[in-house]
């Protein structure tokens, strides 16, 4: 998916880095189907089909929503859950952890900070230094590879 074009419906903060929101009809039009379930009604990919879960590029992870920096592929390893897991964000307020209670358990929801997308959940199981998982939904990401890489060669 290219990186956001337009812009959003209202923006509180003119320098671009502020909360933004879009109209429901603007994500429908520039989402995909899955982008969209995924990122506006908290769903969620199945398991080993998204296009991050075995990448091994080198580059940033964007909200595919807003376009906000979340993970570097510098934190990024292999969780055998078949979802792109890292132990780490770029930026602590990048995201939200919010408690979500469907499905009948308890876990802590992944939200994009700047445009309130649904990303995934954090579990305590990950590796060190943070010992966390930040399990994603390949379909809630864009990868900005580093310079010279190629973002289609997952």
């Amino acid at each position: 998916m290219a990186p956001m074009t337009g812009t959003p419906s209202d923006t509180s903060s003119p320098d671009g880095t502020g909360p933004v929101a879009f109209s429901d009809d603007e994500l429908r039009a520039r989402l995909t189907p899955l982008q969209y379930e995924v990122t506006q009604r908290a769903g969620t990919e199945r398991a080993f089909t998204g296009v991050y879960w075995n990448c091994h590029d080198e580059g940033t992870y964007r909200c595919v929503v807003c376009d906000a920096v979340l993970f570097s592929s510098d934190t990024k390893y292999d969780s055998g859950s078949g979802w792109p897991s890292f132990y780490d964000v770029c930026d602590p307020d990048a995201v939200e952890i919010r408690i979500d209670t469907s499905h009948g358990m308890v876990r802590e929801e992944v939200v994009c900070a700047r445009c309130g997308a649904h990303l995934g959940h954090r579990f305590p199981d990950g590796p060190r230094p943070t010992g966390q998982r930040y399990c994603m939904n390949s379909a809630a990401l864009r990868l900005e590879p580093r310079s010279g890489d190629d973002a289609d060669a997952h």
